[in-house]
């Protein structure tokens, strides 16, 4: 009896443990610990954001979607560029992280109602890039000036919003 007793107890510990430890690698890894549910939030609101971790400006543009309402989850890899041109984002045009909403590919910095007016106006495009990392984008330091963003598809590339 001893013996089924230290077995049922060895279980119950060896379970709280991994309980314990996914909870804690969980909220060390994943900032949106506080978030909503990915099951409560609409796929036009749910984002992916695969970035090099060591970059500032991915984790405040990540902030700001959430701001805005998103339900964001940070992949760090440091291969994103590479998994941008894979996804189709031109090489010239690419972003300094690549994001993943609701069946469309986000590069760079782009703002909140532009990524809204993709997911609302669901244009046929693979998804729309804002190359490079300019000063005046979501997550950078300025706050003024136009921002270009370009749809991309196969090997057409268009301008999809120049505000």
């Amino acid at each position: 009896m001893n013996r089924k007793l230290l077995t049922v107890a060895a279980a119950a510990l060896a379970t709280a443990a991994a309980i314990g430890a996914a909870t804690f690698t969980t909220a060390e890894t994943d900032n949106t610990a506080n978030a909503p549910a990915e099951a409560t939030v609409p796929a036009e609101k749910q984002m992916t954001i695969w970035r090099d971790r060591n970059c500032g400006c991915c984790d405040a543009y990540a902030d700001y979607m959430e701001e805005n309402g998103y339900h964001v989850t940070r992949i760090d890899d440091p291969d994103f560029d590479k998994r941008s041109i894979e996804a189709g984002v031109p090489e010239q045009g690419l972003g300094c992280h690549l994001a993943q909403v609701d069946g469309y590919y986000v590069s760079g910095l782009v703002p909140a109602e532009i990524v809204e007016r993709l997911t609302t106006e669901r244009p046929e495009i693979t998804g729309i890039t804002l190359p490079g990392m300019p000063m005046n984008a979501p997550g950078m330091a300025g706050k003024s000036g136009t921002l270009k963003t370009y749809a991309f598809s196969g090997d057409d590339i268009t301008v999809f919003s120049d505000e």
